[in-house]
C-alpha cells in the first residue's frame, strides 16, 4: 500500500505501482460500504429497499419463464455432468432465445435486459445447471459484451455486439500459467508491426472460461513499456481477438472436479496478428478495463449461488421432513434444526445482497466497487456453507450421485453435483483472500491518500508540514465524532423490531470499526499492508455490517409488500442472521487484539523449511 516504504522489494513495488496505476482512484459517487468503514451509516442509500417497476418486472418474468420452459424440456444437467458436454442443440436454442445477448443494448440487436433481470435469468439457470450458468455468465458478465459496452468505440460496438444475438460466444483472457493475481508476471506479449497498424501476440492463457469454444476474446497482453518521468512503466493492453485468426489455438481442455460441462483450457497465441483498431480503451489500459468490468461482472456470482442455495433449501426442507430417526423427522432434532434455520437465514441474506447490488448497478448513482466485491465474497462463502449443511442433512444420499439415486428408484436430488460445482465460487473472479485484500485497500483509500500526501518525500517539506497540520485537525474532529453514542433510532423508526435494534448495533459497530482501523494504521503504518489477517478481520466485520443492513432493509420491504405469509415472516430469518452476524463481529473485534497470527506465521516458516517433514511419515507420496 505504501509505495514510498524503503524496505519494500523491487518486485513488490512494481506490482503495487502497476495495480495502483490501474485502479479507480476517484470516488465520483457515494458508496454505502465506504462510508461504513469510516464510521458513517448512510441508511438512505439502501432504504427503502429498491424494487422493480411493474413494466420492468414483467419483462424479466416473461424472459425467465421462457428460459425455464426451454431448459426443463431440452437440458438434462446430469447428462451434462456425465458427458462433459452441453449439447449443441441446447446452445443453439439458448442463442435463439437471445441468451447470449441479454445485456447487450437493443440498439445493437440485444435484449437490453437490466442488471436485475439479467441476474434473475442467471439465478434461474444456476439453480438447474451450473455448467450452463457459467457458459452464459462468463460470456456476458466478464466476456466481450460487458467491457465492449463499457469502453468500446462506436465502430467496435457496431462490428461485434450484434454478433452475440446470432450466437457468438466470448471470454476474457487474463490468467496465465505463471500469472494470476499479480499481473506483473504476465508473459503474453503484443508487439507492434513495423508500420504500426497491427500487433503480433505471442503467449499462453490458462483457465479462460469458454476459451475453447469462444468466437471472440478479450486478450490481455504486454505491449512495449513506456518511459514516464524517466522510469520504465509496464503496459498491459486489452485486445479484441477473433479466434478464427491464424495463430490462435485452443490446445488443451482442462478437467475439473465440478462444472464438467464448462470449456476451459490452455490457449496459445503464436504470432497472431490483430489490427490496432482492436485495442480496447487504449494502450496500457488493460488492467483498468479489467477492474471496471469486474465491478458489475462480479454481481453474477451472487445471483448464481443464491439460486443454487434456494434449491438446497428446498431439498433440505423436504428431506428433513421425510427422513425419520428415533421416532421423529430429523428436522425436529436440534442439531439438524439449527442447520436448517441457518440455511434459510443465510439464503435470505444472499437474496438481499444480490438484489440490492443489482439495483445499485442499474441505478448508476453509486460507486459499487466495494459492494460488488463484498457481495461476491459473502455470497460465495455463505452458499458454500449452505451446500455443505445440505450435504450433511442428506447424509449418505448427499454423497451419492443423482444418477445413482434415480437408478435405484429414489428422487435424484443433485446435492453431490452441486457440492462439486459450488466449490470454485470461492476462487473465480477473485479468490476470497484476494477479495479481502482488495476491499481493505479500497476501504483504507481515504486514509492512505492523506497519509501519502504527508509522507511522500517528493512533496516539499513546508507543504508536507502544512498538510500534516490540516490532516491532524481533520482527524481530531473526525475521531471525536466516532466516540459519540449511537442511541437515537432516527432513520430506523419505520423498521419493525428486532430489525431496529440490529441497525442501531450496525451504527455503533461501524464507528468502532472506523476507530480500530485508524488506530491500527497509526500503530503499524507501512507494515499494515503485510498484516493480512488483521486486514481480513476489518473486512469481515465490514461485510457482516453491510449484509446486516441489506437484510434488514430487504426484510422490511418484503413485509411491507406482504410477499411472505403470516406464518413465515422474513423478520424472523433476518433476526437470526443478524444475531449470528453480531457474534461473528464480536469475535473479530476480539481477535484484532488477541490472536495467534505471529505464532502461526513463525510455525509456517518452519513448515515451509521442512522442519516438520517428519510429520509426513508412513504415507505414499
Amino acid at each position: 500500500m505504501d509505495l514510498y516504504h524503503k524496505d519494500i522489494s523491487k518486485e513488490k513495488r512494481e506490482s503495487l505501482e502497476l495495480a495502483e496505476s490501474s485502479r479507480e482512484r476517484e470516488w465520483n459517487y457515494p458508496s454505502f460500504v465506504r462510508e461504513l468503514f469510516h464510521g458513517r451509516l448512510s441508511w438512505g442509500l439502501i432504504y427503502p429497499f429498491p424494487v422493480q417497476s411493474e413494466s420492468e418486472k414483467k419483462i424479466g418474468t416473461e424472459y425467465v419463464e421462457k428460459l425455464k420452459n426451454f431448459l426443463t424440456a431440452h437440458l438434462n444437467p446430469d447428462e451434462v455432468d456425465k458427458t462433459g458436454e452441453i449439447p449443441y442443440e441446447v446452445i443453439k436454442g439458448l442463442s435463439d432465445l437471445g441468451a447470449f445477448a441479454m445485456k447487450i443494448p437493443q440498439g445493437y440487436d440485444g435484449l437490453g435486459l437490466s442488471q436485475v433481470n439479467y441476474n434473475r435469468a442467471i439465478h434461474l439457470v444456476a439453480s438447474y445447471c451450473g455448467s450452463t450458468a457459467v457458459l452464459l455468465s462468463a460470456h456476458q458478465s466478464i466476456g466481450v459484451p460487458t467491457p465492449l459496452a463499457l469502453c468500446g468505440t462506436e465502430e467496435q460496438k457496431k462490428k461485434y455486439l450484434p454478433r452475440f444475438k446470432k450466437g457468438a460466444i466470448s471470454g476474457f483472457a487474463l490468467t496465465e500459467p505463471t500469472a494470476g493475481s499479480d499481473p506483473r508476471t504476465m508473459k503474453t506479449s503484443a508487439i507492434p508491426t513495423a508500420d504500426g497498424n497491427h500487433y503480433v501476440i505471442n503467449g499462453e492463457k490458462l483457465w479462460i472460461s469458454n476459451g475453447n469454444i469462444a468466437d471472440i476474446l478479450i486478450v490481455m497482453a504486454q505491449t512495449p513499456p513506456k518511459i514516464e518521468k524517466g522510469k520504465e512503466k509496464k503496459q498491459i493492453t486489452a485486445f479484441i481477438v477473433e479466434t478464427n485468426t491464424p495463430g490462435f489455438q485452443a490446445s488443451y481442455r482442462c478437467d475439473f472436479m465440478g462444472l464438467h460441462g464448462v470449456r476451459l483450457g490452455l490457449l496459445k497465441f503464436n504470432n497472431l496478428k490483430v489490427p490496432k483498431e482492436n485495442i480496447l480503451l487504449g494502450e496500457g489500459q488493460g488492467l483498468k478495463l479489467a477492474f471496471l468490468t469486474l465491478n458489475t461482472g462480479r454481481l453474477t456470482v451472487p445471483a448464481a449461488v443464491t439460486g443454487m442455495s434456494k434449491y438446497c433449501l428446498s431439498i433440505a426442507r423436504k428431506w428433513a421432513n421425510e427422513r425419520k430417526q428415533w421416532g421423529l423427522p430429523i428436522g425436529e432434532h436440534e442439531l439438524v434444526a439449527t442447520k436448517l434455520s441457518t440455511i434459510a437465514a443465510n439464503t435470505l441474506a444472499m437474496d438481499a445482497v444480490t438484489w440490492l447490488t443489482s439495483h445499485m448497478a442499474d441505478a448508476k448513482k453509486l460507486d459499487i466497487r466495494l459492494e460488488a466485491a463484498m457481495a461476491k465474497m459473502f455470497c460465495a462463502e455463505a452458499s458454500w456453507q449452505v451446500i455443505d449443511d445440505t450435504f450433511q442433512i442428506r447424509g449418505g444420499r448427499g454423497f451419492e450421485t443423482s444418477l445413482s439415486l434415480k437408478g435405484r428408484g429414489e428422487p435424484g436430488y443433485p446435492v453431490e453435483r452441486m457440492f462439486r460445482d459450488a466449490r470454485v465460487n470461492l476462487i473465480i473472479e477473485g479468490t476470497s483472500q484476494i477479495m479481502r485484500l482488495f476491499i481493505a485497500r479500497e476501504a483504507l483509500d481515504l486514509h492512505l491518500k492523506r497519509a501519502q500526501a504527508v509522507l511522500n518525500p517528493k512533496v516539499p517539506i513546508f507543504k508536507r508540514a502544512a498538510l500534516a497540520i490540516s490532516t491532524g485537525f481533520y482527524y481530531a474532529a473526525w475521531f471525536l465524532k466516532l466516540w459519540l453514542p449511537s442511541l437515537s433510532p432516527s432513520g430506523f423508526k419505520d423498521l419493525p423490531e428486532p430489525l431496529r435494534r440490529h441497525m442501531l448495533f450496525v451504527k455503533g459497530a461501524s464507528k468502532r470499526l472506523a476507530r480500530v482501523m485508524f488506530l491500527n494504521m497509526l500503530v503499524y503504518q507501512q507494515r499494515l499492508e503485510s498484516r493480512q489477517n488483521l486486514l481480513a478481520r476489518f473486512v469481515d466485520i465490514g461485510t457482516d455490517l453491510f449484509v446486516m443492513s441489506s437484510v434488514c432493509s430487504y426484510a422490511a420491504a418484503l413485509s411491507g409488500q406482504k410477499q411472505a405469509p403470516a406464518e413465515g415472516p422474513p423478520e424472523g430469518l433476518a433476526d437470526l442472521f443478524c444475531e449470528q452476524a453480531r457474534r461473528r463481529v464480536a469475535g473479530n473485534f476480539k481477535d484484532i487484539c488477541c490472536n495467534q497470527d505471529k505464532k502461526a506465521g513463525g510455525l509456517a516458516k518452519k513448515v515451509l523449511a521442512g522442519s516438520y517433514e517428519w510429520l509426513e511419515n508412513e504415507i505414499i507420496k
